[in-house]
């Protein structure tokens, strides 16, 4: 079934990237577990966003925190979110979720999601369910209930595009039957906050993004050397190590794997127009199966 893209600019083809590797990953998952009847699914997207996008300016997504201090173009700033078209098509193979949750804190944002996906899916709308909500704390939700229903499948997407995902979040899934894909703003926003002389000015953020403290952040991504002063002193500084950028993506892939069984070694690489890694695409799941479709879909394209 072909799926009708909304109208827009979409930024580039590493939105698409993203989209057809999880596409490709839902249709799997489905196949199988609707193989599982003891089993109730369900989708949960927590950015869901409206589907939409519009070059118009006073439609644009207002910027990420620190984006315009850091000055990321506003090209970088807008990410096409069309997983939950997608994601409700395969319906039409008759590969469906039992429940579909469409999570976005921006509320006019998500309710112009609901207008789209009840008109072009209306015998779905049962299934589906609407909350303005912070992700974070939904997700929180989400581990709880998987943890009341042992019966309980969850298949978790999160795109945000910059840091807005708590580590706190993520440790509530532990233990859970869950199969996870984030976006991980390894170059766009993460690597930029580490700034090359290690002072770190917005730290607080990034301790609650890795679930890491300041000593073991510098340790993950700064060395010590030797200054020369103007007065011939000798003084300590921070320097920024070489290949933050994979660097960032594998420490994250560690921490995952607190969380969960088995997660992907390579994630997919997607890169901006000028060949640079702006995000890393990362699967986990205590499944060995589920990581092994992941792992050979991501590798196909990774190539």
């Amino acid at each position: 079934m072909h799926v009708e893209e909304p109208a827009g600019n979409w930024g580039g083809p590493w939105t698409e990237e993203k989209l057809d590797a999880f596409q490709k990953y839902v249709r799997a998952y489905l196949t199988i577990m609707r193989k599982r009847k003891n089993f109730k699914t369900l989708y949960f997207d927590g950015f869901a966003g409206s589907g939409a996008r519009s070059d118009e300016a006073d439609e644009r997504p207002a910027p990420f925190p620190l984006f315009e201090d850091l000055s990321i173009s506003l090209e970088e700033q807008h990410l096409y979110r069309g997983a939950a078209e997608r994601v409700l098509a395969l319906g039409g193979e008759g590969l469906l979720f039992d429940y579909y949750y469409f999570i976005d804190a921006d509320r006019q944002a998500l309710k112009q999601l609901e207008q789209r996906l009840e008109e072009r899916f209306p015998s779905l709308k049962p299934r589906m369910i609407f909350r303005a909500s912070d992700c974070n704390e939904q997700l929180k939700n989400l581990g709880s209930a998987l943890k009341r229903d042992r019966q309980l499948a969850a298949l978790v997407f999160l795109d945000p595009f910059g840091m807005q995902i708590s580590w706190e979040a993520i440790e509530s899934l532990k233990n859970t039957r869950s199969d996870v894909w984030i976006l991980i703003p390894t170059g766009l926003a993460i690597n930029r906050l580490l700034d090359r002389k290690g002072e770190l000015r917005h730290l607080p953020g990034l301790e609650r993004f890795f679930g890491m403290n300041e000593e073991q952040i510098r340790n993950r991504f700064y060395r010590k050397r030797q200054e020369l002063s103007l007065f011939g002193e000798t003084a300590t500084a921070w320097q920024k190590v070489g290949g933050a950028i994979e660097i960032i993506a594998n420490t994250y892939i560690e921490q995952m794997k607190t969380i969960w069984k088995h997660v992907i070694p390579k994630p997919l690489v997607l890169r901006n127009s000028r060949g640079t890694p702006i995000f890393h695409f990362v699967f986990a799941s205590n499944n060995p199966t589920a990581l092994k479709i992941a792992k050979d879909i991501v590798g196909k394209k990774n190539q």
